[in-house]
């Protein structure tokens, strides 16, 4: 197969660049409607504005593929749960108590979290250099949930937000994890539509008692654009923007764009959200990217080398 020409691989970069910034905007939209948008609620509409942009140019690809659909009902369910309902809510839960940066640099330790899920539920078996990079990204994650003072950890003073975004990490991981039974069939558009249909359907009860318990959605400008560019922007267009990038030059020279997203998520919360940057953010990146590093390099699961963060 021969490479792309040079023009199509300026594209591929700008595409996933791109897509991943996308996704940076989302760490620091939540954070900043902490106050006014309640977390369900964030999580119900940025689904449904996708699935209102997407359905109108995929469903008629689904003419001849519903008994497939039908038929993989139940694997289309958990991947929705996975991604949607068990990742978005206690991201948007987690980032009322921690920062956009911290969310984002945890949530860059899910490798991790995709390997050893591949051991537990697989049986894949890595080699001690994979290993050694689990135990050194594993590291990171406490550097940083522990703002590098290993008193915090001893004690169990955790950060409940850092703790709701793990979940959400972990959860992404069963995910990507279970990805191997999607219905080869569908395209990826038509795969994330389903994927937004389960999400709404699976959230809309959970959104009707967040509305009863008081929790309501505090509609202003502020509410509305960032709504807006979560189903949008973070959602649809970082997607489709992923895919192509990923379908010219391929998921192996992908995959290494996401690291951006500790580039983009710090500046992005310095300049819109006054965040800032300390040494134990830089120590846990270093570790948590070494240990990425080591675990793909030898004997890491194919897995983890899948699906972006949506």
């Amino acid at each position: 197969m021969q490479p792309p020409p040079a023009k199509s691989l300026i594209v591929a970069y700008l595409l996933l660049a791109a897509a991943v910034l996308c996704w940076a905007g989302n760490w620091v939209v939540g954070r900043a409607l902490r106050f006014d948008a309640p977390a369900v609620a964030l999580t119900f509409w940025r689904w449904a504005i996708a699935l209102a942009i997407l359905a109108p140019f995929t469903f008629a690809h689904f003419r001849g593929r519903w008994v497939t659909v039908l038929r993989s009902w139940k694997i289309l369910c958990l991947l929705g749960a996975f991604a949607i309902v068990f990742q978005h809510i206690p991201i948007y839960w987690g980032l009322r108590n921690t920062t956009a940066t911290n969310g984002a640099l945890l949530n860059s330790a899910s490798p991790i979290f995709i390997v050893v899920l591949s051991i537990v539920l697989l049986g894949e078996r890595l080699s001690a250099r994979a290993w050694l990079g689990s135990l050194v990204s594993f590291a990171g994650v406490l550097v940083v949930i522990s703002r590098g003072d290993p008193a915090v950890i001893g004690s169990l003073q955790l950060n409940a937000g850092d703790l709701w975004i793990l979940l959400a990490t972990v959860s992404w991981a069963g995910y990507t994890v279970c990805l191997r039974w999607r219905p080869p069939e569908l395209r990826g558009l038509d795969f994330l539509t389903l994927l937004a249909l389960v999400g709404v359907l699976a959230t809309a009860p959970l959104y009707a008692i967040e509305v009863a318990s008081g929790q309501t959605l505090k509609l202003n400008s502020a509410t509305i654009a960032g709504i807006a560019y979560i189903g949008v922007v973070a959602t649809v267009i970082a997607y489709i923007a992923w895919n192509r990038g990923v379908e010219i030059i391929g998921p192996s020279q992908s995959g290494p764009f996401m690291y951006l997203m500790l580039v983009y998520t710090p500046i992005l919360s310095i300049i819109f959200l006054g965040e800032e940057l300390h040494l134990y953010h830089f120590v846990g990146a270093a570790l948590i990217i070494s240990g990425i590093y080591l675990a793909s390099a030898r004997g890491a699961s194919q897995s983890s080398r899948q699906a972006p963060d949506l």
